[in-house]
């Protein structure tokens, strides 16, 4: 059986139990007389999405017809379904799928924080799609919250590392690393093309720095992934840190990034920034 035949009779069950639960009185509509369904009739929700009502009958049967984004968006709707309803009724329909813009995160609930503060003493942070830093724990501000990461100001990883002065960068490989995590946000970027926060991110930083600028321009596409990065600080010198990213559930364009030490010269720097940071910074997370 061909993936095509095993999604229709799926399809098929799925609408037919979304249309179960959706009552007359949901929509607006009087619940009439002698109603022997749970939900709406298959004419109702033909009516209401504005489709034919062979057609949508013949969808939820499972036959092999056509469905555009459009009609799909409208059943949807009928149907009240949740965002990942709808992102399932595109694929058992096999029509490419564009989620809805979501409104840009800014923060992160307490059960979040405190898996990155139990994560101490390796270095965590919660990052968007767009590298703004959403939440840190101490270990993180040890090695980045340096005097001028705090003077620019502004809570994203990319436009403090394009800002920065290159001498103060505390990313050692610049010309190796800053084009892979470009590469990274275009391949966020696609599903984000034409929002007005994203666009003004982009064009913002590009004005800031005309390196970020002559990135962008590449193209370069390539998804997140674990790294071995050489970072800098001036108490300490270099420290070579593997990331690893974390997904986190109910936040799909965020992520938690783990780094930890390559060897044992890092580690023992580490736990010196972290007692040095414990004497010059007060104990408090600046992306909260």
């Amino acid at each position: 059986m061909t993936t095509t035949h095993r999604k229709r009779p799926e399809l098929a069950a799925f609408l037919r139990t979304r249309r179960a639960r959706v009552t007359p009185a949901d929509v607006g509509m009087p619940p009439g007389f002698r109603r022997r369904t749970p939900g709406l009739r298959r004419e109702e929700v033909a009516q209401l999405s504005g489709v034919g009502v062979t057609w949508y009958t013949w969808l939820e049967q499972g036959r092999p017809i056509n469905a555009s984004a459009q009609v799909l968006d409208a059943v949807a709707r009928t149907l009240r379904l949740d965002p990942p309803e709808r992102e399932h009724l595109y694929r058992l329909a096999e029509v490419p799928f564009e989620p809805v813009p979501e409104r840009l995160t800014r923060s992160v609930g307490p059960e979040v924080q405190g898996i990155i503060d139990a994560l101490d003493p390796l270095m965590a942070v919660v990052y968007s799609s767009r590298y703004d830093v959403l939440a840190t724990n101490a270990a993180y501000r040890a090695l980045f919250l340096v005097p001028e990461t705090v003077r620019i100001g502004v809570p994203n990883v990319l436009w403090t590392l394009f800002t920065l002065p290159e001498e103060v960068c505390p990313v050692v490989y610049r010309d190796r690393e800053l084009p892979l995590m470009v590469a990274t946000l275009r391949s966020w970027y696609g599903r984000h093309v034409g929002e007005p926060a994203w666009e003004g991110f982009i064009s913002g930083l590009s004005e800031a720095s005309p390196y970020f600028a002559r990135l962008w321009a590449s193209g370069e596409v390539t998804p997140p992934g674990p790294r071995v990065k050489t970072f800098r600080h001036e108490a300490v010198g270099e420290l070579r840190m593997a990331s690893q990213s974390l997904q986190i559930d109910g936040m799909p364009e965020c992520r938690i990034v783990v780094y930890t030490p390559e060897d044992e010269a890092a580690r023992a720097k580490v736990a010196l920034l972290r007692e040095r940071s414990e004497r010059v910074w007060p104990t408090r997370n600046p992306a909260s």
